[in-house]
């Protein structure tokens, strides 16, 4: 047997021969494995590469604590709904007092009656449109008392009935209820009773032929007698409110007061009874300039305090025309529609068969409010962003 092909011992092994360049890829590749196997036992295995350690988020200890909201952005975050409302009554408080001073228990019946008329129609709409009623929050109650302030001391009491159903029902919950509604609902329902039942609200309502025991229901209200008769009570009566008229709308004094608290705690806009007092200044003040001393009108004959310190303007200016769901939103619009208001209020009283024209006013301008917001639109940080061609 031939010794061919056997290898000697000792021998070392031959190493792979490399494939011609001529061969084929498959039979190259399958020649290259066993020496890029042999290579990768002899190179020393790579360390794997460390991570980065992740960095620690940067604490700043400030003061101050950022409260991250949708709008509206409320600097005071302990400010609730229930809160303004609970100011709001406060602040009548001085008026309800003065009310129930000078007519006694007539103010204490309508008072009593338009309150707890607002509370009961407020709980019967909203479970009629399968929500829970909310009379905690104390806006139905102030909606009755402003609406007893704006009704005469005769007022029967299935008037104030009829009345709180029509300032809480069309004027309120058909919107959708609190902060929906686009009219003031006091004066919604003021405005109903006193176009329906005039015969009850109207100038002769205020006068008692037997009011003896009582001086100041025997006499004409301030504003009805300057128009029949030209005259005026003293200043003075006017400013305290020893005079005949609405509930709320005879002491000047109770208003102003009440309305400065509603300014120092910022529930009501400073803005709006501004605007209102020197727009209505203005125009009574042009008046007199412009007019001889018989005007055509009797009415044209009031002076600036008078127009200032008689009927439901202050009243009014501080307690209703403030009313932040139905009053404008920017500062510019809250000036507008102060100045609206007067407008209207001192245009009612000289030239209308109305000797006062507040809740009219008030209506007139509320309609207003979206164009008014419309109109004033703040600009914001930064400016206005540029629109794309």
């Amino acid at each position: 047997m031939s010794d061919e092909g056997k290898k000697p011992q000792g021998a070392p092994e031959a190493e792979p021969k490399a494939a011609p360049p001529g061969d084929k890829p498959e039979v190259q590749a399958a020649a290259e494995k066993p020496a890029a196997a042999a290579a990768e036992k002899k190179a020393p295995a790579k360390p794997a590469p460390k991570k980065p350690a992740a960095k620690k988020p940067v604490v700043v200890e400030t003061p101050y604590t950022l409260h991250v909201a949708p709008s509206p952005h409320v600097a005071n975050t302990s400010l609730t709904t229930r809160g303004l409302m609970v100011d709001v009554v406060l602040g009548l408080a001085l008026v309800v007092l003065a009310a129930v001073w000078f007519f006694r228990w007539h103010a204490v019946l309508v008072l009593a009656v338009s309150t707890v008329s607002c509370l009961i129609f407020e709980a019967i709409f909203v479970r009629m449109r399968g929500r829970q009623a909310t009379l905690d929050d104390f806006s139905a109650v102030i909606t009755g008392i402003i609406l007893g302030l704006s009704l005469p001391w005769s007022t029967p009491w299935w008037i104030c009935v009829v009345a709180a159903m029509i300032a809480i029902g069309l004027g309120k919950v058909i919107f959708g209820s609190l902060g929906q509604n686009i009219f003031n609902p006091a004066m919604v329902g003021r405005a109903f009773v006193m176009v329906s039942f005039s015969a009850y609200l109207g100038a002769g309502a205020y006068v008692d032929p037997h009011g003896a025991a009582q001086s100041i229901l025997s006499q004409a209200t301030p504003l009805t007698a300057a128009r029949t008769a030209g005259t005026m009570p003293e200043l003075w009566f006017l400013f305290l409110g020893n005079t005949n008229g609405s509930l709320g709308e005879t002491s000047a004094l109770a208003s102003i007061l009440g309305g400065l608290y509603l300014v120092v705690r910022r529930t009501a806009s400073w803005e709006i009874p501004t605007a209102m007092v020197v727009v209505l200044a203005a125009l009574a003040g042009a008046m007199q300039l412009f007019v001889g001393p018989n005007p055509a009108l009797l009415a044209m004959k009031m002076t600036v305090l008078e127009h200032l310190l008689s009927g439901a303007f202050l009243f009014g200016a501080f307690f209703i025309a403030t009313d932040p769901v139905t009053s404008p939103l920017s500062r510019q619009g809250k000036f507008y529609f102060g100045a609206g208001v007067s407008f209207f209020v001192w245009l009612l009283r000289t030239f209308s068969n109305y000797p006062e024209g507040l809740m009219f006013a008030i209506l007139l301008m509320n309609s207003l409010v979206p164009l008014i917001n419309r109109w004033t639109v703040p600009e914001p940080v930064g400016g206005l962003v540029p629109k794309r061609g």
